[in-house]
């Protein structure tokens, strides 16, 4: 009888941070980069674009106008889809119908001035200030009594949704903690009273010694494919060390951050020699004021490129119906990554 193996037969992999599944089919892609790699040819952008509402000097939509800022600025989202002054309330007509009210704040994060740059283009000490300023706006509005949960994120490319190409990310501050980081924190805390240690540092000593899913490391941060990935090249960043949130990074740790950070993203647009697109995000404590030492920092990236600049991967049928499905083997999108070349496609000499 045939013994299972898991890198070539379809299998089930589990996702110890959410409990869920995914199933992977190797053997209908034996080779998952085959077929013609087509290069999308990028718009030039200018460093200032007078019709954009987050670049320096320039009037939003709702009238403000942005400040000549010359490294990174924050502002609250002229169209929030969380409001701080919403009535605390409930609605419920029998079992099968229910609501309640859901406050919160959301904010932009401009990364630069420059309209034509994105992060794995920036330098890392201007993404060094990106990472600050994520830590100052995590911790302020985590103090204010109906913040519960920060959650601090970067759409990137209009397939993702990004509706202005500008270098900018998101924070929406809620009320309650939003659905994915309450799976985390379960799982999460589950284990660390079992083991009493936190089971993404498992994980990641786990990962370093094995090697074939990771993409790149430093002193404080490693950026890998991890076993359960969903999207085809969907990878991790997770601090060396144990912290629950970046408040408790050290000043160099705050640097390693943004050095991964660059070199991760750089390995994606070399891939199909595009800025390529993703969502991402970071998975940090609560601020519900309780103390979370379960809590492990870590920062998702879902990028939905499969073969090539425009051939792209989607949730649809089975996946939507059942349960998520990937051909790609999470090793085999490691390896393709981590051999590229660590200088961004746009400063090689031709």
């Amino acid at each position: 009888m045939e013994q299972f193996d898991y890198i070539e037969n379809p299998h089930r992999r589990y996702n110890p941070l959410t409990g869920e599944w995914v199933l992977v089919s190797p053997h209908r892609s034996k080779r998952p980069w085959q077929g013609q790699v087509e290069k999308v040819v990028e718009e030039s952008r200018p460093s200032h674009d007078p019709k954009c509402y987050l670049c320096p000097g320039n009037e939003r939509i709702g009238g403000e106008v942005n400040p000549n800022y010359k490294d990174v600025y924050a502002f609250q989202n002229d169209f929030s889809a969380l409001l701080q002054q919403t009535p605390k309330g409930v609605f419920s007509d029998g079992e099968l119908f229910r609501a309640e009210s859901e406050s919160g704040i959301c904010k932009v994060i401009c990364f630069s001035p420059n309209h034509s740059l994105t992060i794995p283009e920036m330098k890392v000490e201007n993404i060094r200030k990106v990472v600050d300023l994520w830590a100052k706006e995590y911790e302020e509005l985590g103090q204010k009594k109906n913040i519960n949960y920060v959650q601090i994120f970067e759409n990137k490319g209009a397939i993702m949704g990004c509706s202005n190409p500008h270098p900018h990310g998101q924070i929406w501050a809620s009320s309650s903690i939003p659905l994915e980081p309450s799976k985390e924190a379960l799982t999460q805390k589950a284990y660390y009273e079992k083991h009493g240690r936190s089971m993404l540092s498992d994980y990641l000593q786990s990962e370093l010694e094995k090697e074939e899913r990771i993409l790149a490391e430093n002193d404080a941060f490693v950026a890998l494919i991890p076993f359960w990935a969903v999207w085809p090249f969907e990878s991790m960043i997770i601090s060396k060390r144990t912290v629950p949130d970046l408040l408790h990074l050290s000043d160099k740790e705050k640097t390693e951050l943004a050095d991964i950070y660059k070199k991760l993203t750089i390995m994606y647009d070399n891939l199909f020699e595009v800025s390529f697109a993703y969502s991402a995000g970071l998975h940090q404590a609560p601020t519900d004021g309780q103390e979370h030492p379960e809590w492990h920092l870590h920062m998702h990236f879902y990028p939905p490129l499969l073969r090539s600049a425009n051939v792209k991967k989607f949730m649809v049928g089975y996946e939507m119906l059942a349960t998520p499905q990937r051909d790609i083997t999470a090793e085999g999108a490691a390896s393709r990554l981590k051999n590229l070349s660590p200088i961004h496609y746009k400063q090689r000499t031709k």
